[in-house]
Order: structure tokens, then sequence, then C-alpha cells
């Protein structure tokens, strides 16, 4: 089996919903794509920061009920990240952070087949560089997998923070960014435009979700950009959507040989869409589960399966 090294935060999400008092919970965007990993059958590890505090234990319990597997030294922070997120009455997030972030080194790095990261990790001192490190060594002999995740808050100026997200994109096989991610980095450009320019960088496949227009995809084999349809389901909750997309499309390129090796990064870099669709919808139809859910959801592949039964338009 592949073995899958997420590279990135677990942390506490105090969630605060309209006319209600605050609630805790454990998240961090590469945490849920680990357990989002879990869920959907695979070995699913997590390099990460936290402390050995209240709030790091339950982080420590909720991976390890996930059954993800926390690289040694993830708890070596002084504290343990908190996320402030403000959900609206529409069910979308804002957030602020209390932050602390560095990265224990990955063991045994030669046995690792696939490794996603995302989010501030790359841009935040003293663990961004040793996440481009990992990253650089990564793309030499397996895949990489990278969503931008923009946290304003976090990343200082546009200016600042598009060395840092440039570079790991450029050493990317699979980018995931959404229109947001791409207008704070790029403001005013069409994103079509981006995707381009990205592609044209070094990735193989890049992807863009637009909320209600879809998801537009651009594979390095293919002239034109795809656009497809999100699932048709009532909004509850986007917390966890976009991170529940990644794993059912790392999940879904995982098991069509397309990441998890040097092998596999070449057939990528030549796949047709009939090869690459199955794994976007697997994606599409776990962020829709999510979404019907409050909270970051992590659908199993008894639900996927469900939902490709019902619709056999939809491959995944």
């Amino acid at each position: 089996m592949t073995r899958i090294v997420n590279i990135g935060e677990a942390l506490i999400d105090e969630i605060t919903r309209p006319n209600s008092e605050p609630v805790e919970v454990v998240g961090g965007s590469m945490l849920n794509v680990a357990a989002g990993l879990t869920r959907l059958g695979h070995e699913s590890e997590l390099a990460t920061w936290f402390g050995r505090d209240a709030r790091g234990n339950k982080v420590r319990a909720h991976a390890e009920a996930a059954g993800v597997t926390l690289t040694p030294g993830s708890d070596g922070a002084e504290f343990t990240t908190v996320a402030h997120a403000a959900v609206d009455e529409k069910g979308h997030a804002t957030y602020e952070f209390d932050l602390s972030w560095d990265v224990p080194a990955v063991e045994d790095p030669d046995t690792v087949g696939h490794v996603h990261t995302g989010s501030y990790v790359v841009v935040v001192e003293p663990g961004a560089d040793k996440v481009l490190a990992a990253v650089k060594r990564q793309a030499i002999r397996g895949t990489v997998s990278y969503d931008p995740n923009i946290r304003p808050a976090l990343l200082g100026t546009p200016d600042e923070a598009r060395l840092h997200i440039e570079a790991i994109v450029a050493l990317s096989d699979v980018v995931k960014a959404s229109d947001e991610d791409l207008e704070w980095l790029y403001p005013g450009r069409p994103v079509e435009d981006v995707i381009r320019e990205w592609s044209q960088s070094g990735p193989s496949l890049i992807l863009c979700t637009r909320g209600p227009w879809g998801v537009y995809i651009k594979a390095a084999a293919e002239r034109d950009m795809l656009v497809v349809d999100p699932l048709d389901v009532e909004l509850v909750d986007t917390v966890g959507a976009g991170d529940s997309l990644m794993a059912g499309l790392i999940s879904g390129l995982v098991d069509a040989g397309l990441l998890g090796s040097g092998e596999a990064k070449q057939r990528l870099r030549e796949a047709s869409w009939d090869q690459i669709l199955p794994a976007i919808h697997r994606g599409i139809i776990t962020s829709g589960i999510t979404i019907l859910h409050q909270g970051a959801y992590s659908p199993t592949r008894n639900e996927v399966a469900d939902i490709l039964a019902a619709d056999p338009t939809l491959r995944g």
C-alpha cells in the first residue's frame, strides 16, 4: 500500500456560530485530509506540531481515533495552535489564529510514496523551510500534492507569500486551490490565466474550486481546460469541504496508479481525462457529502459508493 505523508497543521478549531457559544473541536486542514484518507481506506501519516497540553491531548486522541499515524516529534510545540472560526448564517467560515508552527523530520523518507502539504505551513517559519526541503526531496522520487488554502491573517502580504507558494506549486504534481485563494494571491487576474501559468511551472494537474460554479481543471496532457459541476446538495457547513475534496482526489489518483511513485508521476503527466475524471469525481463526491454535515466530516468509501450508485454519470 502507498505510504502517504501529510505535512501540516493539526489544531483546535474554536467555532462560533450565530447566537451560540464557542465550541472547541479538533481540526486543521492537513489533519482533515489525513483523516479523510484513512476513512477512504488508505494508510495515512501526519507530520504536524502541537503541544503536550490539554488541547494537544485532544489532537492526539482525534488523530489516533481516525487511524492517522503521527510522526514522532509532532508533539514538540510549546502550545497547541487554536484557529478561531466564525461561521456566518450561510455556513461560511472566517479564521483568526493563535499559532505555533514547526515540523518534525519524517522517518524513513525513502519509503514515502506521496506527500501532501498546504495552508500556512509553507510560509510560516521556522517550519516553512523544513516543509520546502521535504517537498524537494519527495519530488525527486515520488509525488507531491499541494493546497494553498490561504489564511490571510497568517501570510503577510500577497507579495510576501507568493514566492513561498509558487515554489511549492512548481514542485508539485497536483495542486488544488479555490478562486478565493487565487484572488488573494493575484488580485483581479482571471483564474484561468493563473491556472495556465501554474501549469507551465510544473504541476501535471491543477484544480480551482469555484463554489456553485464548479471546479476548473487543467491536465498537462490535455489542451483544453475542463469544468466539472459540484454535487447538487443542500449546504449545511463549508468547514472541511476543501480538505475532503483533496482527500477524495488523492485517494482516487493513488487508486488509479497516478500518484505514489516516480512511475506514477510520469503516468499522471501523460494521463487523459478518461484516466483522471474518476478521481476528480471522487473528490467532488466526498466534498459534497462533507458539506451536508456540521464540521469537517470525513466520508467513507461506502458513502461514496452510494452516491455513485445513485448517479451513473459519475465515476469514482
